[in-house]
């Protein structure tokens, strides 16, 4: 049954993949031809099984046209993901088990002659058949053997696309890219071209990524996206782009908790700004950010860590014996936790997470570490391109992002495995000093772009009470250095000053 094809470019179906559909502009423009090509164990099979139910879901007639995996394989590739295949139609086109046998092999002509001949038959008396709005051929490389030569195969082609569109249908063809040199023959003729690649990682999961190659008539999002392929389907996550949703909104000051801390902070924290903690091991980085994390939850507002390395579990202990309750807002719904596994995340699947988060209602979001956020990124190269994207972004919403960064060394010059500090909006440092033969810490703000704030140096301790931002160490010259000097001054003596402890 022929008809008029469609000739509105933006008459979108939806792949029943919400990344990909967004990536794609909208979906599939209706009534053309896509390729869509990845190496064997990509996740093709997988995207068109839900790319057919999707269309079951929508009601229309569907069609899987197998030219490799028989029926039995594919539902149980659907099982595996929870698909329902029913009112999904599997058509085997699959060479039988006779042609092992000598005596029926072909002897005046050559087999492709034949059997492309017979291939064609079957696949064109079921589509007349069941007249489907969407089908899916695979794989390509099947026919592009049977074709023999490159003009006949990219005839074959223009011939199936041609068919198709008189019957307003949506076909994709799958392509494994195992045959030589004929990817370039469809991708000249697909209307659009979905690409999955997979990146080999020296340690850990590989990373996965979706290019949209071509797409005729669409102001498709280009470059490379993540995707994971997870029981129930394939997920995929857009490159994330803040500059799209950017807001001009006047932002208030939140509040830590802490008067002296707020007070050397210049009044808190804006909202929508970033604070990255910086400072060698075991200065009470993660700490000082939990603090933030309690005074957000004691308001009602919601709030969300990142932890890379320290458990949660840890986490939750050691805050109970500094005196930050995270068990109450954590039971009330009001904190939610994401234990990250650096060597199976990929970036894209991370910034969807965190901006999910954010999208969610949190207010304070604490990724906890920078150093094993770069640990989970395969090409460090790009990290400060992804964790701007990320924190312009959760800016734009109004979040108070902290990013812990963990400096090698402990006293003197110190350094993270990558300066991201320009990108922060405040900056605290946290050192270990030597005084009156003990370790002692100091804190102080280095850059702060929503206000004036101090330029001391404060002590700095963590008690069984708590968090403990105490006097100016004016009594001190070099404190950055490790090893401070006492400095005299009129009118007091030159023993150091005690603490009342």
């Amino acid at each position: 049954m022929t008809s008029m094809q469609n000739t509105v470019s933006k008459a979108f179906l939806s792949t029943g993949i919400p990344g990909l559909d967004n990536i794609l502009g909208g979906g599939l423009t209706k009534e053309r031809l896509y390729l869509l090509e990845g190496d064997p164990g990509a996740g093709k099979t997988t995207m068109a099984l839900q790319f057919l139910v999707e269309g079951v879901r929508q009601g229309e007639s569907v069609l899987y046209i197998t030219l490799a995996e028989n029926d039995v394989e594919l539902r149980a590739v659907a099982e595996s993901h929870g698909f329902s295949m029913e009112g999904v139609t599997i058509h085997e086109v699959i060479p039988e088990e006779s042609i092992l046998d000598p005596d029926e092999q072909y002897t005046v002509l050559h087999p492709s002659e034949v059997e492309l001949s017979e291939t064609n038959n079957r696949i064109l008396e079921v589509i007349e058949k069941l007249n489907p709005a969407r089908v899916v051929l695979d794989s390509l490389s099947e026919l592009q053997l049977l074709s023999g030569n490159a003009l006949r195969y990219r005839r074959h082609v223009l011939a199936l696309k041609q068919y198709f569109a008189k019957r307003s249908c949506t076909a994709l063809l799958l392509d494994d890219k195992t045959a030589i040199g004929g990817d370039q023959q469809v991708r000249s003729i697909a209307h659009g071209v979905i690409s999955l690649q997979s990146r080999a990682s020296e340690y850990g999961a590989e990373r996965r990524v979706v290019r949209i190659l071509k797409y005729r008539g669409i102001a498709f999002r280009r470059g490379p996206h993540d995707y994971s392929i997870v029981t129930g389907g394939i997920v995929v996550y857009p490159r994330l782009v803040a500059a799209e949703s950017r807001e001009l909104v006047k932002r208030a000051q939140m509040s830590s908790g802490l008067p002296a801390f707020d007070a050397l902070l210049g009044g808190g924290v804006e909202e929508g700004s970033s604070t990255l903690i910086s400072g060698p091991p075991g200065t009470g980085k993660s700490s000082l950010a939990m603090q933030f994390v309690k005074a957000a939850t004691v308001q009602g507002n919601r709030a969300a860590l990142f932890l890379f390395e320290e458990s949660f579990n840890t986490l939750l202990n050691r805050s109970d014996g500094i005196g930050t309750d995270l068990r109450t807002p954590y039971d009330a719904g009001l904190l939610t936790v994401h234990q990250i596994d650096p060597s199976e995340l990929s970036p894209g699947e991370f910034t969807h997470a965190v901006c999910a988060a954010a999208d969610a209602g949190a207010k304070v979001i604490v990724i906890d570490s920078l150093n094993g956020y770069m640990n989970a990124m395969p090409e460090a190269g790009f990290l400060t391109t992804h964790l701007h994207e990320v924190l312009t972004y959760l800016g734009q919403r109004g979040v108070v992002t902290f990013i812990i960064g963990v400096q090698a060394g402990m006293v003197g010059v110190m350094t993270t495995g990558a300066d991201v500090s320009y990108m922060a909006d405040n900056v605290l440092i946290l050192r270990y000093f030597e005084a009156r033969g003990a370790v002692e810490k100091a804190i102080s703000v280095f850059k702060k772009r929503g206000s004036a704030h101090e330029t001391t140096l404060r002590q700095f301790r963590i008690t069984s009470g708590g968090i403990e931002v105490g006097r100016v160490l004016g009594d001190f010259q070099g404190v950055l250095t490790g090893v401070p000097t006492l400095v005299r001054s009129e009118g007091k003596n030159d023993e150091p000053h005690h603490d009342p402890d």
